[in-house]
Parts: structure tokens; sequence; C-alpha cells
């Protein structure tokens, strides 16, 4: 399917940054009765499956040789989706909802910061600007009178700079790999990583020790459970890979950039309407800097207009 209208291309990019906003809320209620590491695992399963369809529509050309750098590409790119995906579920069991949507996104603006570290990127002003600007949101936004990060708050943003640094290394890989095949690769890795995690764990794998204990029939039977791994794995990773990749065509990655800024707002509008959260007057200043700060960090500068490459934000799905 060819998108050729920029008002529909903008509304399925919405659409997008809506379903990874409001599946924090049914993620969040899911991880109280559900391991993160069993949660994944399915969610990743379905989402990998979910892509297979697309294989046939790419029709992508593997060359001779190619296959083990795929294989290694997807396997790296994957555990750090891994790591990212475990620490932002795990993250949830122990903050808001709104905090984990706004810490996700720091992302955004430590993309080009750990392309400097890592690669000697060149880092542009507006670049430091939004970092700085990103980091006292940050404060705002988790700081209370203890003036201590909590253990939710640490995860999410651990998981952050996985994400950034997924960011970096696809835009690496997907120049000379075919990129559908590795998106399958790498979410089929998490799905391996996360069931391997699993069975490791002296913990069950369907229930929390503490929790009275149940079967897995009975577990995965719970409708909140059901309809929270297929958002996440249908709408929050396969369509949102289609519908970036087909909008993308016809819109400019600083219209992109824009649109997926409302990712965390989403988040948050989920979470007051279903959970009751408030973020309260420092929350919500923190909140508006950093969102200033992604898009300070993507829009700031006009004569070097933003590059997104496919799966930039699948991973925000976060």
């Amino acid at each position: 399917m060819t998108i050729k209208s920029p008002r529909i291309a903008l509304i399925l990019l919405l659409l997008v940054s809506f379903f990874w906003g409001a599946e924090f809320v049914l993620i969040d209620l899911s991880v109280e009765v559900l391991p993160t590491h069993t949660f994944n695992a399915l969610r990743f399963a379905i989402a990998a499956l979910s892509l297979l369809p697309l294989l046939y529509f790419a029709r992508e050309t593997i060359e001779k040789g190619m296959m083990p750098k795929l294989l290694g590409a997807g396997l790296l790119l994957g555990f750090l989706l891994f790591i990212a995906f475990y620490t932002q579920t795990e993250g949830l069991r122990y903050t808001s909802v709104s905090n984990a949507g706004f810490i996700t996104g720091l992302n955004v603006p430590l993309v080009p910061v750990l392309a400097f570290l890592l690669f000697r990127q060149h880092a542009r002003m507006n670049v430091w600007i939004g970092v700085i600007t990103a980091t006292a949101g940050l404060y705002l936004l988790t700081m209370s009178d203890t003036l201590a990060l909590n253990e939710g708050d640490i995860l999410v943003l651990i998981c952050a700079f996985c994400f950034a640094a997924h960011i970096i290394l696809t835009g690496r890989f997907v120049s000379t790999l075919p990129v559908t095949l590795l998106s399958i690769i790498q979410l089929t890795a998490v799905m391996v990583y996360s069931t391997i995690a699993a069975w490791l764990s002296p913990d069950p794998a369907f229930y929390y020790p503490e929790a009275t204990p149940v079967s897995w029939q009975e577990q995965l039977s719970s409708p909140i459970i059901i309809v929270s791994i297929l958002v996440a794995a249908i709408f929050g990773t396969a369509y949102a890979f289609w519908a970036q990749s087909a909008c993308q065509m016809i819109i400019e990655p600083h219209k992109v950039a824009l649109v997926f800024a409302t990712e965390p707002v989403f988040a948050h509008v989920a979470a007051w309407l279903f959970l009751g959260e408030h973020l309260g007057t420092q929350g919500m200043m923190g909140a508006g800097l950093i969102i200033a700060a992604m898009l300070i960090s993507e829009l700031g500068d006009r004569k070097h207009p933003p590059k997104m490459e496919p799966l930039d934000h699948t991973a925000v799905a976060e």
C-alpha cells in the first residue's frame, strides 16, 4: 500500500504516536501481574510474526555473503532493544506512566550526544542546548524532596540511553542491509533473549514470587494481558514500522519528528484518564522542558534537517 496524501500520512503517524503513548498504560497494568521477561517474550514473538508479510511486499535482495553480517547486526540491535524494553517495562513497576513516557523521550536529544561520544560525529549547538534543557526537565520531573531518582526512573533512563544507541547503530546498518529482514531478526532476537532470561530467572515465569501461584493458561487468559500484548506487538511495533517507513517517503523528517514529540503527551493523557495520575506543577514544567528539548534537538538547525531511519521509534514503543 502506497501513501500519496500528506494529510493521510500525518494522521497515520499521529496514530503511531498515540499507540506508543497509550500502550504505556496497558503495559503498566499487565506487568503488575505478569513478569517483565515473559511479557516481552510474548510481545516480540507476535511482533516478529506480524512483520513477516512485509517480506513479500519489500522484495528485498540478500546478496552473497551478507547473511553473517545481517545476523550479527540483528543480534546486536536486538540485544540493545532487549535491554531497553526490559528496563522500560520493569521501570513501569516502580515509577508513574507519565514519568516513563517523558523520560523515554530523552532518547531524542541523547542520540547526537552518543554519536559524538562514540563516533566523534559533530554535535551542533542546538543539540547541546537540547541536552541542557532535557536535563533541567528531568530534574523537575523526577526529583522530590529527597533529591534522588527512584528505581523506576533510573531504569527508564537506562532505557532511553539504549534506545539512543540503537538508533545510532541502526543508521549505520540500514544503508547496506535489507531493512525489513533486519527488523524481523532483531525483534526475534528480543524474543529469544527474553525467553532465556525468563528461563534462567529463579522466579516463576508467569507470576511474581509474592503472588498467588497461577497456571500459564489462567494468566494468559486475562483480557488485560491479551489486549496489552496484542496492542504492543501489532500496533506499537508492526504497524508503527510500516507507517513510519511508508509515510517518510512523502513527509519531511522534521514533520515526522514534530509528530513523534506528542508520544509522551499521549502517555500522560492516558495515565490521567485511566490511572488518575497527576504530574503537578513542577512535573508539568519538567515534562514541558523535555518536549522542548526533543524539538530543539530535532528542529533547531534548519541548515541541517534531521534524518530519521526506519525503526527509530518502534523501540520507543514503545
